[in-house]
């Protein structure tokens, strides 16, 4: 009878990556406001805990996507986010909307837009010397 082992990576492999510590990062839009989203809370590991506690129970919408947390994390509590995140976090928005029955479907395939609906048309914004 042979003993049994479990498998053990080659000596010459790479380690395993390290675990993702848990992010949590919270979004404020409000309706109709033409600015981009602001961070308005931002954590890693307990506070991230506290965080996800928190919009649970005050009934906030939650999404998972740890790269966009990632990113998103990295900016400052009160700024807006960064141009790059824009389409992401509209995908993440109008999934927020149709969850909350503030979107409206018919209006929007007609290529008019609801009040809240997401406008997803480039912004000129003003460029920092």
């Amino acid at each position: 009878m042979t003993e049994e082992r479990p498998l053990q990576p080659p000596a010459d492999s790479p380690p395993p990556p390290p675990a993702r510590r848990q992010v949590a990062v919270a979004l404020r839009h409000e309706r109709g406001d033409p600015n981009l989203p602001r961070v308005v809370a931002s954590g890693h590991g307990a506070v991230a805990e506290q965080i996800l506690e928190l919009a649970f129970a005050h009934g906030v919408k939650v999404r998972t996507d740890a790269d966009l947390a990632e990113i998103l994390a990295a900016v400052d509590v009160e700024s807006e986010i960064p141009i790059e995140a824009i389409a992401a976090v509209a995908e993440i928005l109008a999934h927020v909307y149709r969850a909350n029955g503030t979107w409206n479907e018919r209006a929007s395939a007609s290529g008019t837009e609801p009040a809240g609906a997401l406008n997803l048309k480039p912004v000129d914004r003003p460029t920092t010397p």
